[in-house]
């Protein structure tokens, strides 16, 4: 048996110790997608199978084991219920994924180099030196609602520190591509159009976790403006006074259906809703008089709604009403 000297002994000991220090080090840095290395971008993935298998199966109780403390510590039943009728509903897959290593404590942002109107910077906090934030989207819906699952690596492994369900996209189109239509629509005199899409936009503005468009805070402060715009130019309600009936529409707004989210107008009739014939024959006049009075609506959208009141509708009373749908070529 050999036997090491003791200078040699002190010179292993110590080779030995940077090897486990070393193989703890991590160099700070950020990698997206396949810039992440296979080896521990097989350990995510494996790790987002079994944390989307419990999500779906819908039970919060198996799921504590992947989640920090903190995040136990949360009421997560109804975010979880959400989450499980999403992925039962839909099959999604991964979008993106960052692995971040931080070299401060403190708040980091990686920046978009794409010239893609969908670029995003990722503006994330510190909670621990080794995060993970994976982002989920569904194929088939025009209206989708992204999943974000961040981790963070703690004394105690990888554990989520936040899940998130947000719109992506309305009607297929990015809370950018929403934004972009409506400033073009703005800019023709399309005003109500306008004001549909662009409060889409910013209904889908933060789709993922510390997910950032350049956009942000000129869309917010544009909806707000043009908002003001808009009810000042209509004044509603709004007698249309093109029509011997007088009907008169009581707001313009946009309404989620399961296809798709379009212009939904509340109107008020003379003629009794129970008298269908008449009501479907003056709302086809109001279609007319809505597509001089409000154009561009049609754009982007496969229905326009309409919904006929005898009496003005209430958030505290139910109030009868009849739905028709316009059809766009």
């Amino acid at each position: 048996m050999k036997t090491l000297h003791l200078n040699q002994f002190n010179t292993a000991l110590v080779c030995g110790l940077l090897f486990v220090f070393q193989s703890c080090v991590v160099t700070p840095g950020t990698w997206k997608n396949e810039q992440i290395s296979s080896g521990k971008r097989d350990d995510f993935h494996k790790l987002n199978d079994d944390v989307l298998r419990y999500l779906k199966a819908n039970d919060p109780k198996g799921l504590r084991i992947f989640s920090s403390k903190e995040m136990n510590e949360r009421n997560n039943a109804r975010l979880v219920d959400q989450l499980s009728n999403r992925l039962t509903d839909n099959e999604y897959s991964l979008l993106d994924e960052y692995y971040v290593v931080h070299k401060y404590k403190d708040v980091d942002t990686i920046a978009t180099k794409s010239g893609s109107i969908n670029r995003y910077n990722v503006l994330y906090p510190y909670i621990a030196t080794e995060m993970y934030m994976a982002y989920f989207i569904p194929k088939k819906p025009k209206n989708k609602d992204m999943i974000s699952l961040v981790y963070a690596k703690f004394s105690y492994g990888w554990k989520i520190t936040d899940i998130l369900l947000e719109p992506y996209t309305i009607n297929g189109k990015t809370a950018p591509e929403l934004y972009a239509m409506g400033r073009k629509q703005y800019d023709n005199k399309q005003y109500q159009a306008a004001l549909n899409n662009v409060s889409l936009a910013v209904a889908c503005l933060e789709p993922g976790a510390y997910w950032e468009y350049p956009d942000r805070v000129d869309a917010k402060k544009f909806y707000s403006r043009l908002n003001m715009e808009v009810n000042a130019r209509y004044s509603y309600p709004l007698v249309l006074k093109q029509i011997k009936t007088g009907p008169m529409i009581l707001r313009v707004y946009t309404m989620h259906m399961d296809d798709g989210t379009y212009p939904m107008v509340y109107y008020m009739t003379h003629f009794d809703l129970k008298d269908t014939t008449s009501v479907k024959k003056e709302n086809l006049e109001i279609r007319k008089v809505v597509a001089k009075l409000m154009p561009g609506m049609e754009q982007n959208n496969q229905y326009i709604l309409y919904s006929a009141f005898n009496k003005q509708p209430s958030g505290y009373v139910t109030v009868d009403h009849f739905d028709m749908q316009d059809k766009m070529n």
